[in-house]
């Protein structure tokens, strides 16, 4: 703790610096010398990262920080590092690879699809392309970017081209076989998709957990029948998930505690199956709006769905089978949407809702069809409709998978909703 506090105050002390030096550059007292415009780019990048960082923090959080002399305003955040990413100076490569994180990583995490973020990524690309054409960095963000748009074919060419542009950095790599592996799972290539995941587990120490998971999911998604990969049983690679768990500064990643309890289900000796792990971990990751532009890859995630519900009604009941059901009407939910049904999409994201009380361990369904369902309305233009579902899975739920993820993209649609986050705070719908 103590620790912590240190690295808190040195955090502080950093930024009022980037601060002072900001206000500095801006007085009339500022002498520009040949060097200034390395200075401004600097400057530029600490409290562009600075604001755009902490501004994506929900409001109670934001405002300690703000108590504590921090500020978070995003558009002064982009357009500090959009400064510096198109001018010449040392740190432009640092606010424009910054840049590209945001646009082609974090908003899609929290939820966005709009076009927007990519326009954005692919015009900050441009010239970087253009200079370093064999960049391995940029074929990654422009792999990403074509990922993004949902050209899957483009995007693995690009991912491969990153890896051949340099050997040194295996990091770098691993990067982009993160990347194939959820390409190639959009395509349903379950068998390939297992390969990244296994050239993973045995390369990256990031998360082995998460990767033995993926490869286990993979796995059960192949029919009985076909011979498994390296003879490796999903079953015992789902048992063997646990082992690996790992802790970063005291906790576990998020994603990686979802891998576990989802992985808990195979310590008995007759195991109860996941209906469809790649596609819940694929919503994990937002991936349906990865494929929301291409009718075929949404169709074919469909057809894997109608299988999975079928497979499910004839087994016998389970205390799984509600939870089990509730997941495939969300995925369905999210499928219909891109397909533009949207009647169909919101009486199965209504299905989940209406059994709150019935679900006994996947208890994030619920918060996550509302938020669904909020941003269905929205596309429907019901704009009052959508803010009053946000407020009630924002503050009706608790303690449940991936909570920070949902309550991190609350937060972004209410803000881009120009909603006020704090509105209803203490009123339980």
């Amino acid at each position: 703790m103590v620790s912590f506090i240190k690295g808190g105050i040195k955090v502080r002390n950093s930024y009022l610096i980037y601060k002072e030096l900001h206000s500095f550059i801006k007085s009339h007292s500022c002498h520009k010398g040949a060097s200034h415009v390395h200075l401004e780019g600097g400057i530029s990048f600490g409290v562009g990262a600075f604001n755009l960082t902490l501004s994506l923090f929900p409001p109670r959080i934001l405002k300690v920080l703000e108590f504590a002399g921090f500020s978070g305003d995003k558009e002064y955040g982009l357009s500090l590092l959009r400064d510096g990413a198109t001018g010449v100076n040392l740190r432009s490569m640092l606010c424009a690879l910054l840049l590209l994180c945001y646009y082609t990583f974090l908003t899609f995490i929290l939820g966005s699809t709009g076009e927007g973020e990519v326009a954005e990524a692919e015009r900050l690309l441009k010239p970087f392309r253009l200079r370093y054409p064999q960049g391995a960095i940029f074929l990654f963000f422009a792999g990403r970017t074509e990922e993004i748009k949902g050209n899957i074919d483009e995007a693995v060419a690009l991912f491969e081209d990153g890896c051949k542009a340099q050997q040194t950095w295996k990091q770098f790599h691993h990067m982009c076989y993160w990347e194939l592996m959820w390409c190639f799972t959009y395509k349903r290539a379950w068998k390939m998709a297992y390969f990244y995941a296994d050239l993973l587990s045995q390369e990256s120490r990031w998360s082995k957990a998460m990767y033995v998971y993926m490869k286990a999911a993979y796995l059960s998604m192949l029919p009985k029948e076909e011979a498994r990969p390296f003879g490796e049983d999903e079953v015992e690679l789902f048992r063997q998930v646990p082992t690996f768990k790992q802790k970063i500064a005291g906790k576990s990643p998020p994603t990686e505690k979802f891998a576990i309890r989802k992985a808990r289900r195979y310590k008995a000796a007759c195991p109860v199956r996941l209906p469809v792990p790649v596609l819940e971990m694929m919503y994990m990751w937002n991936g349906f709006s990865m494929i929301s532009k291409c009718p075929e890859l949404t169709e074919g995630m469909m057809q894997t769905l109608v299988e999975a519900e079928r497979t499910l009604l004839e087994s016998p009941v389970n205390e799984y089978a509600v939870d089990d059901r509730c997941l495939l009407h969300m995925l369905k939910g999210l499928c219909l949407k891109n397909q533009g049904l949207l009647q169909a999409a919101e009486e199965c994201f209504n299905k989940v809702c209406s059994s709150e009380k019935k679900i006994r361990f996947d208890h994030y369904l619920v918060p996550n069809s509302q938020v669904e369902l909020s941003l269905l309305y929205i596309d429907q233009g019901r704009r009052e409709e959508a803010i009053k579902l946000l407020h009630k899975a924002k503050h009706n739920y608790k303690d449940y998978s991936m909570e920070s993820r949902t309550q991190f993209r609350i937060h972004a649609t209410l803000a881009k909703l120009k909603a006020d986050p704090a509105e209803d705070e203490d009123t339980h719908l």
